[in-house]
């Protein structure tokens, strides 16, 4: 990113009445508190995440409005915030909604959301853990539905990756299940597989990440190993969470 192009984006973010943003270190789990929001000669560079005083997810939809910040907003019918419990503990973030999600401006309630659905209720019950799908909070890297449900691009991941580090520094969750590697990308900054990273923690800030599978990768019907990892892995959320 050019100083230029640095500088425009703090403008933007200063005209929303941000004043602080933080940049990620190279190691990727120790944060910098940056610069102001106003330009400067030498301005930080990459931004990561911005996130005003007083932060809640009712603001940040706000702030979202009726986004056209990149060139997902073009096909969308719906922006999809995410859903469940303001207060939960433990947030699910995948990759990007669907055409149900599209439609219905939820996230997970097609096939992929009836699976993780069945997954957090169905563990939950098993291991004696009082939690249903509303007791935690859903949301997605990006909010608007990808063209033909293709991996988000990194410029949209990043554009849009701002909103989600709002929802979970709002949250503040105890855990985080990173859903696939998209979810896993953003949160980490990492080029490892889900197969290289589930089964053990990692960390964004000082909450705690799971990384496992997508609901969509365990629909097919050749990942029937697959579908007893990702119940392990969890099997480690709930319990660390809620135990």
């Amino acid at each position: 990113m050019t100083k230029e192009e640095v500088r425009r984006r703090l403008e933007f973010y200063q005209d929303l009445g941000i004043k602080t943003i933080y940049r990620r270190s190279v190691a990727g789990d120790a944060l910098e508190t940056a610069r102001s929001a106003a330009p400067s000669a030498d301005p930080p560079t990459p931004i990561l995440t911005i996130e005003p005083a007083h932060d809640s997810l009712l603001n940040i939809l706000n702030d979202i409005g009726d986004c056209t910040r990149c060139r997902l907003h073009e096909g969308r019918n719906k922006i999809v915030f995410g859903a469940g419990y303001e207060g939960s503990r433990l947030v699910f973030v995948g990759e990007g909604p669907g055409a149900d999600e599209d439609q219905q401006g939820l996230p997970f309630v097609g096939r992929a959301g009836q699976l993780l659905t069945q997954m957090i209720e169905g563990t939950a019950s098993k291991e004696g853990i009082p939690i249903k799908r509303a007791d935690v909070y859903i949301c997605n890297v990006v909010k608007c539905r990808p063209p033909e449900n293709r991996t988000p691009q990194p410029d949209e991941m990043e554009i849009c990756g701002q909103f989600l580090y709002r929802q979970l520094q709002s949250i503040r969750p105890k855990a985080i299940c990173a859903l696939g590697s998209t979810a896993a990308k953003a949160l980490l900054g990492t080029k490892d597989g889900v197969m290289r990273l589930r089964g053990k923690w990692h960390q964004w800030r000082d909450m705690q990440v799971m990384v496992t599978y997508h609901p969509s990768y365990l629909l097919r019907p050749y990942n029937q190993n697959a579908k007893k990892e990702a119940w392990e892995d969890l099997k480690k959320v709930l319990h660390y969470v809620y135990d």
